[in-house]
């Protein structure tokens, strides 16, 4: 024990030690925000120094033509046309030069439905977006002012309704506590990406520094002094403390953030003004401020501890799993080049899982969900999607039980493929080789 602590200590200091790590560790949780906020922000700078666009408005109609109204992105001009059969191209030119587009209603167009927009190059994607919004809703109130029911537009806008639905859960001594399934399924995706990179980034880290001491036979030396099941464990779970570090970092700058937010929650829900935070968040038109503080709340009342140390423990054993396979792999080559053939199989299986638990999102608890989360080789990426959405205890205690006994096996697989694999040189192993070094 003794030997392995010393070989856990080595890998995990040096990696840890590494500036780049604590950059990116300390970084990572910014960037990740950064790259979420990344569009948004991009198309405020594409819409920031741009003047809006000048349409030209060719109305057939004799008066739908009107409902076009001019916003930040386009001002949209009413002209003359010389004729209503004119060719496109005809009143193109006659309304002069410096206009994105031209739009032409024609005459039947509250029956047909049609309008054309004509341009020299590529329209904005914004453009037809606007015309259809504002000619339908013209065109509705107009057919139904021609019933000449009186009051009839008041009546249909007065009578319709729109149903909030919120979720409640239900605990067994009838506490209720407010849900939301959408907020549930972004954890659920947050957490099965991050165990499906962790995974596949240390593992493939193992596998480099297995190939590395191999082909600089550093290993010769160290296995005269050590067993090989001692270096392929002592690097195994050394990296995986590193990984552990990383995420308790992220647990201790997610905590503190998190417990900003609910000391401020409560006086923003009760002070803030919702005209001002209407127009301070730049929420969409028709969005209630309320609903956002509640989403925020919903967030905060989350039970982060359940899932994380679930996400621990599936963290560990599909680590376990994955990286005995990865350090296997590569005592078994001799470059980093020869081993796709080896890790190929493992990267199809963990986009399965990563693909799986997507398609999961939909039905937590369908059929094609509860086996891929309890299958070890997948349940450490669909786990997590259906972890915030409540799993039967049956299920998780099975799915754990299969994954860690599957990682033992592993484990013991690995470590006699390594011992025999590690001093081999000068030759490309195939899969038959490898069994028989298992055997």
């Amino acid at each position: 024990m003794e030997k392995l602590k010393l070989i856990i200590a080595r890998e995990y200091k040096s990696i840890v030690a590494r500036k780049s790590f604590i950059v990116i560790t300390l970084l990572l949780p910014v960037l990740m925000v950064a790259l979420m906020a990344l569009p948004a922000f991009l198309a405020w700078i594409n819409d920031a120094g741009s003047e809006a666009k000048v349409v030209a408005v060719v109305d057939h109609s004799g008066g739908y033509g009107k409902a076009l109204h001019s916003d930040e992105d386009f001002t949209f001009k009413l002209i003359d046309s010389t004729a209503p059969d004119a060719a496109p191209r005809q009143v193109y030119e006659q309304a002069g030069g410096g206009i994105e587009a031209l739009v032409v209603i024609p005459t039947q167009v509250d029956s047909t439905g049609q309008v054309s927009v004509f341009s020299e190059g590529t329209i904005n994607v914004k453009l037809p977006q606007l015309i259809a919004r504002a000619l339908s809703d013209t065109i509705t109130h107009a057919r139904i002012a021609a019933h000449g029911v009186p009051n009839l537009q008041r009546i249909i806008d007065e009578s319709n309704m729109k149903v909030d639905v919120k979720s409640v859960k239900l605990s067994d001594d009838g506490t209720e506590k407010e849900d939301e399934p959408y907020i549930a399924l972004l954890i659920g995706f947050i957490l099965a990406f991050i165990t499906y990179m962790f995974v596949l980034m240390y593992g493939s880290m193992i596998m480099n520094g297995v190939i590395e001491e191999k082909t600089n036979r550093i290993v010769e030396v160290i296995v005269s002094s050590c067993k090989p099941f001692e270096l392929m464990m002592g690097k195994i779970l050394g990296v995986l403390l590193v990984g552990l570090t990383q995420v308790a970092v992220w647990v201790v700058i997610m905590g503190i953030v998190g417990g900003v937010a609910s000391l401020f929650l409560p006086d923003l829900a009760s002070t803030a003004d919702p005209g001002m935070m209407q127009a301070g968040m730049n929420l969409p038109s028709g969005t209630q401020v309320d609903d956002s503080i509640s989403s925020l709340s919903v967030i905060l009342n989350v039970n982060y501890g359940y899932i994380l140390l679930n996400f621990v423990f599936y963290f560990i054993g599909g680590y376990l799993l994955y990286a005995s396979l990865f350090a296997a792999f590569g005592s078994a080559v001799d470059q980093a080049s020869d081993a796709s053939q080896f890790i190929t199989p493992i990267m199809i299986i963990m986009m399965v899982a990563l693909y799986a638990g997507i398609a999961c999102a939909e039905n937590p608890s369908g059929p094609m969900a509860v086996w891929f989360s309890i299958i070890p080789f997948t349940s450490p990426v669909v786990m997590m999607v259906r972890l915030p959405f409540d799993v039967p205890l049956w299920q998780l205690a099975l799915s754990i039980f299969l994954l860690y006994g599957t990682a033992l096996l592993t484990v013991w697989i690995a470590a006699r493929i390594y011992r025999t694999g590690i001093l081999l040189y000068g030759k490309k192993h195939s899969f038959k080789d490898i069994l028989s070094w298992i055997k």
